[in-house]
């Protein structure tokens, strides 16, 4: 998608050596997705960093005394424009204990951040539900596999 989606759609390490694959079809399958599900994108920044970097991101800002994958700070929901923090290392550990690749579980948290910032939430069981098909469903439509 050029350019244009490069600027609007970008990936940082924070405290770790982390490089991810196939950028530009991640890219392009996020802004296929936001596309759609009828929302729009004007920027989105992925920051990927350790437990640590990200348990003091959520005592910090959130006042949250607890490890997590991801962390979604939004600033604007149609277009969307938030920074998404994603612990490796959490993805890690986590596609171990639900026996799913690594890559799975990490398409899965970087799509769970935009299903938030699109309107969706994970409060209730009903929720969590729609939000696993919604997953389920953006995974489904990877090209780059």
């Amino acid at each position: 998608m050029g350019e244009e989606s490069r600027e609007r759609v970008q990936f940082y390490s924070e405290e770790i050596d982390f490089e991810l694959e196939n950028e530009e079809a991640i890219i392009d399958w996020i802004l296929k997705g936001i596309k759609d599900e009828g929302s729009s994108l004007k920027r989105v920044t992925y920051v990927f960093c350790s437990d640590e970097y990200l348990y003091e991101v959520n005592m910090k800002y959130l006042n949250h005394n607890t490890y997590t994958d991801i962390i979604t700070f939004p600033m604007n929901y149609n277009p969307i424009e938030s920074d998404i923090f994603i612990s490796i290392d959490r993805i890690k550990d986590n596609a171990k204990e639900l026996n799913v690749s690594f890559k799975d579980e990490l398409h899965r948290v970087i799509i769970h951040g935009v299903l938030h910032l699109i309107g969706y939430d994970d409060k209730t069981n009903e929720a969590q539900l729609l939000m696993t098909q919604k997953e389920n469903e953006f995974l489904a439509k990877r090209l780059f596999l």
